[in-house]
């Protein structure tokens, strides 16, 4: 109830402050598990991404943004939960595999930080780790290109599903393999964002 009518307020707050064009949207997957997975430059992107889609999304959001206890209650609400960054932190990445498991939208940005120029950072491994720890997942990139200035022109662009078996190598995947396979699914963000 409470993320359907934030949902909706914010559908007409960002539809106000921004000219959104999506695209890609008719390919995402209607059921089943997906990690959705996109460049960060501002705060407005998981909001746009999840007035975007129609089904529910739960991001990863850094935990220091649950030190506030207001905005923690909002945001706990609209399905967020916290992680750490720099580091393994495996209540998120268990609280990250529930959602998979029940057939839910994760939402990701791999880049673990905001970026303050738009160019895009090196991603981390989670969505390899994840992707390796799931059954039967879909993988969709997003690429967000323009900038946030009030009215201004803002592209998104939903790629289609990806299926992890595509990058598997092996059963089991080092921690380096899975970097390489973090790297190779983020340059589909990279694509998306220049078409």
């Amino acid at each position: 109830m409470f993320y359907s009518f934030a949902k909706f307020l914010c559908n007409i707050v960002i539809h106000i402050l921004f000219k959104i064009r999506a695209k890609g949207l008719d390919d995402f997957p209607e059921n089943g598990a997906v990690i959705v997975y996109s460049n960060h430059k501002s705060m407005w992107d998981p909001v746009i991404i999840g007035c975007l889609l129609k089904r529910p999304i739960y991001f990863m959001a850094k935990e220091e943004l649950f030190s506030y206890p207001v905005f923690s209650f909002i945001i706990k609400n609209l399905n967020a939960f916290p992680v750490k960054r720099g580091k393994p932190d495996r209540n998120a990445i268990r609280r990250a595999l529930e959602v998979l498991n029940e057939k839910q939208v994760l939402g990701i940005f791999p880049e673990g930080t905001r970026s303050k120029d738009g160019a895009l950072l090196e991603p981390e491994p989670g969505v390899a780790l994840l992707a390796a720890k799931s059954n039967d997942v879909a993988l969709v990139p997003v690429g967000i290109s323009g900038n946030y200035k009030l009215f201004s022109k803002l592209d998104v662009n939903f790629g289609k599903p990806i299926k992890f078996d595509d990058y598997r190598q092996s059963e089991k995947l080092t921690s380096r393999e899975l970097k390489e396979i973090s790297v190779a699914l983020f340059a589909e963000v990279a694509k998306l964002m220049s078409s």
